[in-house]
């Protein structure tokens, strides 16, 4: 998906923010795995809007995070898109117990915000984005694969 490993990238901005989602939403393919990996407020609802939005017809603001429903499908002119807000999950098994499962396998392309809720579901090869808080209101995102991710 993206070209090599740990490249980072600092936003300045809110529009930068956007235009890395924007440039991230044309990357993806079926089957692929984006885990949001960061604390409140670090831009991972905002670059799953923005994805979501490049790659479909709806506005972003018209694109809620499903905090309560865990998962909204998409469907776009090449896959359908999965966006999870795990925040709310107790734990791996409910995932499974709600039926989840079947949606981190092609055609699906998932964006996962708080992906450590299903640490142990996810392929170690998924591509990871570390969000982190910087000074002066810049943010940090810094890809890796999952597996290092959870090392870290």
């Amino acid at each position: 998906m993206l070209a090599a490993p740990h490249k980072t990238f600092i936003s300045h901005s809110l529009e930068e923010t956007r235009a890395f989602g924007r440039r991230l939403a044309h990357l993806l393919k079926s089957g692929d795995l984006l885990a949001l990996h960061g604390e409140l407020g670090t831009g991972k609802t905002t670059l799953a809007k923005t994805i979501l939005s490049t790659l479909t017809t709806l506005p972003e603001n018209a694109i809620q995070s499903p905090t309560f429903t865990y998962l909204q499908i998409y469907e776009t002119s090449h896959f359908p898109l999965c966006h999870f807000d795990l925040y709310r999950l107790t734990s791996s098994e409910d995932f499974v117990k709600r039926g989840f499962l079947d949606y981190l396998e092609k055609p699906y392309v998932c964006l996962i915000e708080w992906p450590s809720k299903i640490k142990d579901l996810l392929p170690p090869d998924s591509l990871c984005l570390l969000l982190s808080h910087l000074e002066n209101r810049q943010r940090q995102f810094q890809e890796c694969l999952w597996k290092e991710a959870l090392c870290l």
